[in-house]
């Protein structure tokens, strides 16, 4: 589900930053603005205990997806730098989502 959310934070934003930054119509807004609200539907069928939880937790994923489409989008290749911070992200994300956690 996080990496579903992710792709549609992502284009969403994008979509934005098309439309302010690449000065693409004003069209690019709608379907921008329908996949963020399609982003916080989905983050919010994340089965965690609070959405907090959920949220920090979502970061390492967007993290991730965010170079992913930096890659395959934008046609940016990330750096070690980015690929080692993104690993770390991930990282911290595994121990939000996987640690025990008493009742």
């Amino acid at each position: 589900m996080f990496i579903v959310a992710a792709l549609a934070e992502i284009a969403g934003c994008f979509s934005i930053w098309a439309w302010w930054r690449l000065e693409k119509s004003l069209l690019w807004l709608a379907p921008g603005l329908a996949s963020l609200a399609l982003f916080g539907f989905l983050l919010a069928l994340v089965d965690v205990s609070a959405a907090g939880r959920a949220y920090a937790a979502y970061g390492g994923i967007y993290i991730a997806a965010s170079l992913g489409w930096l890659w395959l989008v934008e046609g940016v290749r990330p750096d070690h730098w980015d690929l080692a911070g993104s690993a770390l992200c991930i990282v911290g994300t595994s121990v939000i989502l996987l640690a025990p956690r008493g009742a």
